[in-house]
């Protein structure tokens, strides 16, 4: 399933000048994580367009305390983060298109036959663009989301994604975008 650039700036306008660094992978990707569907691609889109703010950001936002939260404590523990304030919370926050967050998706990630280089040791490649796209692709395979897609839910994709309903309005507005653009509802 591939997506063109005039088709990707219809459901987002406002990211003219930072499609370019993400189609090419998203197109490239695509077939190899069986987003190749135009509902699931829809869904992909709409749910990477919110948590990247429309390919703004490829690394969780907040000051470094902020990160804290996954430092310590029974998130930390969930995410696979060691149990004490060592920085793991800050090394490890929601980076790529879809903001994979914690030691324990780094290291799955970095296990998986999709990962070319050490996240573990250079987190930062997963806020480059290819990383970004194939580890947004990653979790949306090994979380199973195509079988949400497919049945167009996406309250039950959001809260695989992000836990709970965070966005649940943005990325609805951006799946009924896409739907028009690539379903031509």
């Amino acid at each position: 399933m591939n997506i063109t650039k005039q088709q990707l700036l219809q459901i987002v306008p406002d990211a003219r000048s930072r499609i370019n660094k993400y189609i090419n992978y998203i197109n490239g990707y695509a077939d190899t994580f069986h987003i190749d569907t135009p509902l699931r691609m829809c869904h992909y889109l709409a749910q990477i367009l919110h948590e990247s703010a429309e390919f703004k950001y490829t690394v969780e936002q907040g000051p470094t305390h902020y990160f804290d939260k996954y430092d310590t404590g029974r998130l930390a523990k969930m995410l696979g983060n060691t149990p004490k304030k060592d920085g793991d919370g800050y090394k490890y926050r929601g980076r790529g298109l879809i903001q994979i967050t914690g030691r324990a998706n780094y290291s799955a990630y970095n296990s998986s036959s999709y990962c070319k280089g050490d996240v573990l040791r250079n987190p930062d490649l997963l806020a480059e663009p290819l990383g970004a796209v194939k580890s947004s692709m990653w979790f949306w395979l090994t979380h199973n989301l195509n079988k949400y897609a497919d049945k167009d839910d996406i309250l039950k994709i959001t809260k695989v994604i992000n836990g709970g309903t965070n966005g649940l309005d943005k990325r609805k507005m951006y799946l009924e975008r896409a739907k028009k653009v690539l379903l031509k509802q």
